[in-house]
């Protein structure tokens, strides 16, 4: 009888060979296409947030109002978030930030898919960058959900894209001895990275329906 083994999407045989034989190292074909997934997802949330920002901008100089698409009612509001002062903390729009750090995760992803390898402090800076992105969503999401109190769509698929590149990315680094982690803990990211994201969207699914509830359809 074959025994099947669902093997995570970080895992390829690139990743076989010791980090610390070859001195760098590349990723399988599945995670260079999640990162630039994920990259690219994030690319489309901050241009067509900065897209309406511009508009809004326009707007107030010309004496109109203009409503972006994704402004479904009052809580479903992506201009009020998007007139918040939580949405330009560095003083330029966070969607700018956005459009370089999601860019440098695409060419990632693409340089990983022709063949690409890096050293470990290659890695680690990335993950650094992922952590910092995921911190960063952790805190806007805080503010939209409770002290801007409205919900942009955008954004969210944002925040999705961030933890998801950075749960395999730091999964990436403990499976190939760059991040220090007990054997037990790289035996269940080699087999179950996908739990971490999901479990982490879950949460912030719960947090969203907890906060509005059936206040966001109507």
């Amino acid at each position: 009888m074959s025994k099947t083994t669902v093997k995570d999407v970080s895992m390829g045989s690139t990743e076989r060979e010791p980090a610390a034989a070859s001195g760098a190292v590349g990723g399988s074909r599945a995670f260079a296409l999640l990162l630039a997934i994920t990259g690219a997802a994030g690319v489309l949330s901050a241009w067509v947030i900065t897209l309406d920002k511009f508009k809004i901008l326009e707007g107030k100089v010309s004496g109109k109002t203009f409503t972006p698409s994704c402004s479904i009612n009052p809580i479903i509001s992506c201009g009020s978030v998007m007139e918040s002062k939580q949405a330009g903390v560095f003083g330029f729009p966070n969607p700018m930030l956005g459009l370089v750090c999601y860019g440098i995760v695409v060419c990632v992803g693409v340089t990983l898919l022709v063949g690409a390898r890096f050293p470990r402090w290659y890695w680690l800076t990335f993950n650094a960058g992922t952590l910092f992105g995921v911190g960063f969503c952790t805190w806007l999401m805080f503010q939209s959900l409770y002290r801007i109190n409205a919900l942009c769509l955008w954004c969210t698929l944002a925040w999705i894209a961030t933890l998801v590149m950075f749960w395999y990315v730091t999964s990436f680094n403990i499976r190939n001895g760059f991040l220090p982690a007990p054997r037990p803990v790289k035996n269940f990211l080699s087999e179950f990275t996908w739990v971490l994201p999901v479990t982490h969207t879950g949460v912030i699914a719960m947090l969203i329906l907890t906060r509005w509830g059936s206040q966001l359809w109507t």
